[in-house]
């Protein structure tokens, strides 16, 4: 039996296997001016590598969730994170766009199976009183890998050429996967309470979760994917200030959000069901007016603040995303659910890019920008709804 503290080590381990399933997903972008003049590829090939990933990643999401609802969770996470690794390490193999397209897809089917595997394993250690907080601390791994990723894939590639980034960045995943095969151990799947739904998902509370989550997604990516673009365009910054400035700031905000949004959401829960729904609702409505104030402004400086502002709320709902689905669906289906999140995520959220760009050629990017802040209104208000479904149907905690 587990030392009760060990909860927290899981939380510890798994946060480093999520830094690397981050850092090699974003490490291609750094290299695609290298790779551009190695293999003389267009910007429609560019694009093709930076999509193929999501959406391989997307479509097989509610496949990886029916099989972790199946199998030790451990093997799905420490079995994904070798072949992912392993599939990093062979894209340094690649001597053309064809081979790059297959590994970055491939990629993404490995990586695909770690989400719903590892919120399904954390949730199972930690109950109703910890769970926001130890998902929410988990959740920083996602922005410093994204970071790391971004600047170390670059520095290696500057100077030891493109091929090294993937090499390493790989051989360390499959290093890690060695070493935590002694260290993690898989819990007894949780119990299902007796309010829960008696079979099944689907039920309207999750469904509003999922979709007020596309809403989140759907603006997260407006901002992340144009924003550079927009810096460069509108101020003039050069490339490199302009997605240094893009991506840092809203990172390290959504870094200490996402504790501070767990710890939130735990406290609340303790004194109503849809607590951790409740958080989810104030940071996108907080976030709201941060978006508009992000395409509006003239000013750099108060253009980093809003970014700052808006990752700090985005954080806040990011440390619920599971952790609010999972209080109303029943443990054997935690894996599915999350599966069918991150497909609603990526593939419907995915749009975003596309979206701003058909507005922008009809009005501007700040317009497009700004007009986003009304999915955000959209997604708050359906979480909304998921409060008072909850409050209406779920005994207090006690």
């Amino acid at each position: 039996m587990p030392a009760p503290r060990y909860k927290w080590y899981v939380v510890g381990m798994l946060w480093w296997i999520c830094f690397f399933n981050y850092a090699d997903r974003q490490a291609i972008f750094s290299v695609f001016p290298l790779l551009e003049k190695e293999f003389g590829l267009t910007l429609e090939q560019l694009g093709w590598l930076g999509s193929s990933f999501g959406l391989v990643y997307g479509l097989c999401a509610p496949f990886a969730g029916r099989v972790v609802d199946r199998v030790r969770r451990k093997s799905a996470i420490l079995g994904g994170l070798q072949a992912w690794s392993a599939i990093c390490m062979a894209t340094a193999l690649s001597r053309g766009f064809g081979l790059l397209l297959f590994f970055r897809a491939a990629e993404g089917l490995g990586e695909t199976f770690y989400f719903p595997a590892s919120m399904s394993l954390m949730s199972d250690y930690h109950g109703k009183a910890t769970r926001s907080r130890a998902l929410g601390l988990h959740q920083t791994s996602v922005y410093i890998g994204t970071i790391a990723g971004g600047f170390f894939a670059g520095l290696i590639g500057q100077h030891y050429g493109w091929r090294w980034s993937f090499i390493i960045f790989g051989g360390l995943g499959i290093l890690l996967g060695l070493a935590l095969n002694k260290w993690l151990i898989e819990p007894r799947r949780e119990v299902a309470a007796a309010h829960l739904p008696a079979s099944g998902f689907l039920n309207p509370t999750a469904l509003l979760l999922m979709a007020a989550f596309l809403c989140a997604n759907f603006v997260a990516l407006v901002l992340l994917s144009w924003m550079p673009s927009f810096l460069y365009e509108k101020f003039n910054l050069s490339l490199a200030a302009s997605g240094l400035t893009a991506t840092i700031f809203v990172q390290l905000a959504s870094m200490a959000g996402s504790p501070l949004g767990g710890w939130l959401a735990d406290s609340l829960r303790r004194k109503m069901p849809g607590g951790r729904m409740l958080v989810q609702a104030i940071g996108l409505i907080c976030g709201a007016p941060f978006v508009v104030l992000c395409g509006w402004t003239r000013s750099v400086t108060l253009l980093i603040v809003a970014l700052t502002a808006w990752g700090l709320f985005k954080g806040m709902y990011d440390a619920n995303i599971f952790a609010s689905i999972f209080d109303v669906i029943r443990p054997e289906a935690r894996g599915k659910a999350a599966g069918l999140m991150n497909m609603v995520g990526w593939l419907g959220g995915g749009a975003a890019p596309l979206a701003v760009g058909y507005v922008a050629t009809r009005t501007s990017l700040s317009t497009a920008i700004m007009l986003a802040a009304s999915v955000y209104v959209l997604g708050s208000l359906l979480l909304g709804v998921a409060v008072i479904r909850t409050q209406n149907k779920a005994p207090m905690p006690v």
